[in-house]
């Protein structure tokens, strides 16, 4: 036996018991589920982090920028104070500036010829020169790097042989000096002699006292 129920007004028929009470009309689909809140934390956490990263990217250009111009300023000082040039080391004497000694130190001063069985006649010029090796490597000494420049402008090499005292071929160890000759041949003033180590190195000269 069916049990019957009352009819509502309106023609609906209520749902059976224990279904629970429609919070809308009968036959109405219920509405879709919220969508759940966003949290903001994790917008605020993304933004903290690159606010921190694009800080340590300015600071570090900052630096970069301030570093790379004092090197410049160090280059430009270096440049301005540097070591003095090759052609400062021809000096005169070979000297550099007060309380820094040439490498090469050289005194040349008139020395009369004395005759070797090899000389050809008695018209040559003779110039006694002492070096000094300043450094701390070894300097090779040779007759032929030697050259004695006169009065006139000429330039004379030196005559192998031709004088009893000439200098002799060495190297010369750091603190060592060697004196001898450098004849050139013929008559003439010299004015002040040239040593060019190697004959490729840098000249040293010096005048004729």
């Amino acid at each position: 036996m069916s049990q019957q129920y009352p009819q509502q007004p309106g023609g609906d028929v209520p749902p059976p018991p224990g279904w629970g009470a429609p919070q809308q009309g009968w036959g109405t689909p219920p509405p879709p589920p919220q969508p759940p809140k966003k949290s903001s934390t994790g917008k605020i956490l993304g933004f903290g982090c690159l606010g921190v990263v694009a800080l340590v990217i300015v600071i570090g250009v900052i630096a970069a920028v301030a570093g790379g111009g004092g090197k410049s300023d160090d280059k430009a000082d270096a440049g301005k104070s540097g070591a003095p040039s090759a052609a400062s080391s021809s000096q005169p004497g070979g000297s550099k500036p007060a309380g820094k000694p040439a490498a090469v130190e050289i005194i040349a001063k008139k020395a009369s010829f004395t005759k070797s069985v090899l000389a050809d006649g008695d018209a040559y010029t003779s110039v006694s020169v002492t070096i000094r090796n300043n450094s701390g490597k070894k300097v090779s000494v040779n007759p032929l790097y030697f050259t004695v420049t006169d009065t006139n402008g000429t330039k004379h090499t030196d005559e192998l042989g031709v004088d009893d005292k000439q200098i002799d071929t060495v190297d010369l160890s750091p603190g060592e000096n060697i004196s001898g000759t450098v004849t050139g041949k013929g008559s003439f003033t010299p004015k002040y002699v040239t040593f060019t180590e190697d004959l490729f190195g840098d000249p040293v000269r010096v005048d004729v006292k």
